[in-house]
């Protein structure tokens, strides 16, 4: 199925690549190339419309200093250009983006003598849109940006914004810059920056008088003519949403590479996650009405728009009317409680619920129907095709609409999440209500999101891509893929190799457990011993890194210690991550200490390696937060199936976790450390020994 060609030119790719770099062969590297190159050969070896998912996706769970990267690319580069398909390698951390456009992918090509095009794709998010900026410089004060929440009305922008604005046309039209957000040579604020940019429901596309001209189309058609498109999961998903080969290639054309793969369940079930106030749209409705009224007024009460702006009448009534009768029912419900959540348990809404979201729902629908007819409109006369509606007059209505058309849909799906509930068998819909404090007193946001994501990508991705590989460093969970593969809607004989890293965790590096009488479960003893351990093993760490598990727990004990140790910290949230590591690496260079005090997010994509992180503290298992909304609804849904939920879900997930906290410590060969565990739980309950198993093969201390 590997042509003796394909091996010949890996194997070729990767010798010149090693040589050319003066590295020695990595056993764990030559596999992953090897598993890598096997799936890809199975998924080209398919039949035509072939579409099992057994054959065409590999999972490969790669240690630390394995090398995954320059692994999968060496493997699926001469794959996908000898068969003609698009590698997209998909990244959840800007960081790693970063690395592979500014490190991996250069060297490959200059190592490995492997021609190559290759381009970093964004969403439309990130590019100016033409249209809105000279909406905005032409006619500020006239019109302005459609406003649908009351706190949004748009006064005049001040003289600096404006100038802003016009300083971005002025530097594109020169082509000093290309439109990219991220290429200004200074930070733009997102308030400035929102007001600039197009989705899809706003854009025009071809009918857009900028459209040659227009940043984000340009980008995209330079993605056509790469071999490799280096993306991130939410625009993977994003695309896949519209039907696949709207930003990225065509998804059966497709081979995609998911490293931090971990990350993909979450950022599924985030894209399927669903909110709407109820105030808030009831307000944007009312606004929505002048605003149709306005542009009826601007356009000539243009026939063609004056029906479907009837039409609409009735639906944003009946919108108007579903929402107030679900306040009615929600307010008493939320009046009686202490705090400012109340979750449905097992995601099962009260029936009474059910008839107003229905309502709510088929009202959205019948509103965007009209929306739709209104944007179809306004796309004809930007193509001129109606003469009785002023070509200017549909350019600067044609993206309000698709705001409002976006708003409306936004409530649609929440809707409709809740008007019925979950099919019998299937994993359910988490659903709660947030109390939110507004300039005007209370609103009501209703919210739901799925506990997995696993139909999702089964239907959307794993069904229709050409191929696809899942790395990660941190992938198993306890030491075996089931969660994984639960969490992504994979079949069980799904290929999956766990490569284990080549460090010699026991010479390098110590796990210690430190004598501690008090139970994280009592968070106030715990705190207190916490901070005791840290003002004694600070004062002589060089660098460390601190993991908590909470802001209230971080900050006591930043606040308890001692000013000495305290002035060496650099704490989450004083300012941002990439900030604080370029500190941290410069006092080390300075030769002082530095001590990062942080939360989940350092607990992985950190790289400190050498003298820039020699201990590790983490202070507190990473069990998932007991009110969050999705896990307790999954928990409940578990225990109702006659599972442990603790065991069968909480402990896994902790795992994981846990695993990627204490990556942190060696990140080469040559690094030592230590990681200090201040939760004794480990050793006093069963899965304790589960958790310390699954962790990386260090030198145990554990003290009595």
């Amino acid at each position: 199925m590997l042509t003796e060609a394909h091996k010949k030119e890996i194997q070729q790719a990767y010798s010149r690549f090693l040589k050319s770099r003066e590295l020695r062969a990595r056993p764990a590297q030559k596999q992953m190339v090897a598993t890598v190159a096997r799936v890809l050969a199975q998924a080209e070896a398919g039949e035509e419309g072939d579409s099992s998912v057994s054959r065409k996706v590999g999972v490969v769970e790669a240690g630390t200093g394995t090398g995954k990267t320059i692994a999968y690319l060496l493997a699926a580069i001469p794959l996908a250009r000898a068969t003609g398909r698009k590698l997209v390698l998909s990244t959840a951390t800007v960081a790693l983006q970063e690395q592979l456009m500014n490190k991996d992918l250069p060297e490959v090509e200059a190592h490995a003598g492997l021609a190559l095009n290759y381009r970093l794709a964004k969403g439309r998010g990130r590019y100016l849109c033409l249209n809105k900026v000279e909406q905005h410089l032409e006619q500020q004060g006239v019109l302005g940006q459609m406003a649908l929440y009351e706190d949004e009305q748009a006064d005049r922008l001040p003289d600096e914004v404006i100038n802003q604005y016009q300083g971005m046309m002025d530097a594109y039209a020169a082509g000093h810059w290309d439109g990219d957000r991220d290429a200004l040579e200074s930070e733009v604020d997102d308030q400035i920056w929102q007001p600039l940019t197009s989705d899809h429901l706003q854009c025009s596309n071809r009918r857009c008088l900028n459209f040659s001209a227009c940043p984000f189309y340009r980008s995209r058609e330079r993605l056509d003519e790469v071999d490799v498109v280096v993306a991130n999961h939410d625009l993977v998903l994003s695309d896949l949403a519209l039907g696949g080969g709207a930003i990225l290639p065509e998804p059966d054309n497709t081979i995609y590479i998911f490293d931090e793969g971990h990350h993909l369940a979450d950022k599924a079930s985030g894209h399927f996650a669903f909110a709407a106030r109820l105030g808030s749209s009831q307000k944007m409705l009312s606004v929505a009405q002048k605003q149709l009224s306005q542009m009826l007024a601007d356009t000539g009460s243009a026939t063609q728009l004056a029906d479907p702006v009837e039409r609409l009448h009735r639906p944003m009534q009946n919108m108007d009317l579903a929402l107030e009768q679900l306040a009615l029912l929600v307010r008493p419900m939320m009046e009686a409680l202490e705090g400012d959540r109340y979750r449905f348990p097992g995601g099962r809404q009260p029936d009474p619920l059910l008839e107003p979201s229905l309502m709510l729902s088929s009202a959205a629908e019948q509103a965007q129907q009209q929306l739709e007819r209104l944007v179809d409109t306004l796309k004809e006369a930007l193509e001129g095709g109606i003469g009785d509606i002023p070509r200017a007059a549909a350019e600067r209505w044609f993206p309000q609409l698709g705001v409002l058309w976006g708003r409306i849909q936004q409530v649609g799906w929440l809707a409709h999440s809740y008007s019925r509930h979950d099919p019998e068998g299937r994993s359910p819909t988490a659903r709660w209500i947030n109390r939110v404090e507004t300039s005007v007193g209370y609103d009501f946001e209703l919210r739901s999101a799925p506990v997995s994501a696993a139909d999702t990508l089964s239907e959307h991705l794993w069904k229709h891509c050409h191929a696809a590989i899942l790395t990660s460093a941190t992938l198993t969970a306890l030491g075996r893929f089931d969660a994984l593969f639960a969490s992504l809607g994979l079949p069980s004989d799904v290929m999956a190799v766990r490569l284990e890293s080549p460090f010699d965790y026991a010479r390098n590096g110590v796990l210690e457990i430190p004598a501690m009488t008090s139970d994280p479960g009592r968070p106030d003893e715990h705190t207190d011993e916490v901070l005791s351990l840290l003002s004694a093993e600070l004062e002589t760490a060089e660098a460390a890194l601190v993991l908590f598990s909470s802001w209230r727990q971080m900050r006591r004990v930043q606040e308890g210690l001692p000013s000495r140790i305290a002035d060496k910290v650099l704490a989450q949230g004083d300012f941002s991550k990439q900030e604080i590591l370029r500190r941290h690496r410069a006092r080390i260079d300075d030769g002082k200490a530095s001590v990062i005090f942080g939360l989940a997010s350092f607990a992985e994509g950190v790289d400190l390696p050498g003298q820039y992180l020699t201990d590790v503290f983490v202070t507190k298992l990473p069990f998932s937060v007991p009110d969050d909304p999705v896990d307790a609804t999954m928990a409940e849904w578990i225990e109702q199936r006659g599972g442990n939920a603790f065991i069968e879900w909480t402990v896994p997930a902790a795992s994981m976790r846990l695993t990627q906290a204490v990556g942190r410590l060696l990140r080469t060969e040559q690094d030592r450390g230590r990681v200090v565990l201040m939760d004794r739980r480990v050793v006093t309950r069963r899965y304790g020994q589960q958790l310390l198993d699954s962790l990386p093969p260090f030198r145990r201390e554990i003290k009595r």
